[in-house]
């Protein structure tokens, strides 16, 4: 059986246009052949796409599906090889179960109040009209919160280098040369400390070096007292009794750092440029936040309704992922009409899917009243992927979001660099963010 219909562009060439313009390459593909279409990249397998919610239902969750880990090979260089993102089947599902418990209810209140003293310690370094760049300033907050609320690090010389380290690395991973390195398997080449993926494992060792010596520490001196994730996984243990090793909890806390630090501070990034760029939002948003109080309970604010709408639409209209992970067809399905044989590689497209009109009318408009209006299904509002593969950390970044957003608007006036500037999306890395030069003044 023929797979779906697609591009009959060349592989090499489809795969440069992946790499330089995804936006452009699923818009195109889905004017041009509908709901369901094929990717053809040179070096790689066929990839089908597919953005129509009841299919996205199907591959997301029926057993003619798998999620395996391999298919996700791309974030081995970073996350390492006991990461939860690189398990399949029961060994994943165990994981996950693991992983789950620090990341709801009470932990997440207990994590607020050191979300937004961050926040303001962070805006408070800016100088009165004084234009900053707004992704990079984002992203010493996220960190910030990663190193503090994930890793337990506080302050103290170790903090500061392993926040030095990281920042390189995960610098590397964000610009286009990493994106080749995600979709050129073949780059990835350690020739010594002159070759450019040579110096990307020199600077993995160097982080790695810290994050062990942590652990270490802390398994030399438990304390049940500290609430960060670490000691939380330190303390716990799969069915069998046994507790997480050295390398598992390592490539735990570094697929926490890399699905939670850029991820969230584009998604603010985003968020802040809406809130700014359209007035109405912006009074609506304030009215709200101000009627909770000078002090609100972080629970007050994550459960705000138009905060969470503007959140949510924020996560629509450019999604900071712009796929689900890979699915892979275990017995032969139809989807969208189409026959989909044993072995086949298939995508959601989140973005695609957050662009349907028959789902989110004027779709290139910003508008949050949209998630008051109505409620969305799990197959038609996905920015956090689904099924078995659904982001983790998914409730840790819409509270974190919702009280780094809420901390900055009621605690400082910020305004566009650039009023008339509409920013555009661009890819970094693996995700989708806005443009480099996107700046805003504190008054």
């Amino acid at each position: 059986m023929p797979l779906p219909v697609g591009s009959n562009l060349n592989p090499i060439l489809q795969l440069a246009q992946w790499i330089t313009d995804p936006l452009g390459v699923m818009d195109s593909n889905a004017a041009q052949f509908g709901d369901i279409f094929t990717l053809r990249w040179a070096g790689l397998k066929n990839i089908v796409m597919v953005s129509e919610p009841n299919a996205l239902q199907v591959v997301l969750t029926s057993p003619s599906f798998t999620a395996p880990g391999e298919a996700n090979e791309i974030a081995r260089p970073l996350v390492g090889d006991r990461s939860v993102i690189l398990m399949s089947g029961e060994q994943h599902q165990q994981r996950r179960k693991l992983l789950m418990p620090p990341f709801h209810g009470d932990r997440l209140v207990s994590y607020g109040h050191i979300i937004s003293k961050i926040s303001n310690q962070v805006i408070d370094q800016i100088g009165l009209n004084q234009a900053f760049n707004v992704r990079a300033i984002m992203q010493d907050i996220t960190l910030r919160v990663i190193l503090q609320v994930v890793f337990g690090l506080y302050e103290g010389e170790r903090l500061e280098l392993l926040k030095q380290r990281l920042v390189t690395r995960l610098d590397v991973s964000s610009t286009k040369l990493g994106a080749m390195f995600i979709f050129l398997p073949f780059l990835r080449q350690d020739l010594g400390a002159w070759s450019p993926w040579g110096r990307v494992m020199k600077m993995q060792k160097d982080c790695d070096e810290l994050i062990y010596a942590e652990i270490q520490e802390r398994r030399a001196n438990p304390d049940p007292e500290r609430i960060d994730i670490l000691n939380l996984l330190l303390a716990t243990q799969d069915e069998d009794g046994n507790y997480l090793g050295d390398v598992d909890l390592r490539d735990e806390l570094m697929t926490l750092l890399f699905a939670g630090h850029e991820t969230t501070a584009t998604a603010l990034a985003w968020a802040l440029y809406w809130v700014h760029k359209l007035p109405d939002v912006y009074q609506r948003l304030m009215s709200e936040l101000q009627s909770l109080g000078d002090r609100p309970d972080p629970m007050a604010i994550f459960k705000a309704p138009y905060l969470t709408a503007v959140c949510n639409e924020t996560l629509r209209i450019y999604p900071v992922a712009m796929t689900t992970f890979s699915r892979l067809v275990k017995t032969p399905v139809e989807i969208s009409g189409q026959m989909l044989d044993a072995g086949t590689e298939v995508l959601a497209s989140i973005y695609l899917t957050h662009r349907r009109t028959d789902l989110y009318p004027e779709p290139e408009k910003f508008r949050p009243e949209r998630f008051l209006e109505r409620q969305f299904s799990p197959y038609e509002f996905i920015p956090f992927g689904g099924g078995s593969r659904r982001c983790l950390g998914m409730a840790l970044a819409q509270f974190e979001m919702k009280i780094i957003l809420a901390t900055i608007l009621t605690n400082a006036r910020l305004s566009l660099s650039n009023p008339s500037q509409n920013l555009s999306p661009v890819r970094r890395g693996a995700l989708l963010a806005p443009e480099a030069n996107f700046t805003m003044l504190k008054s």
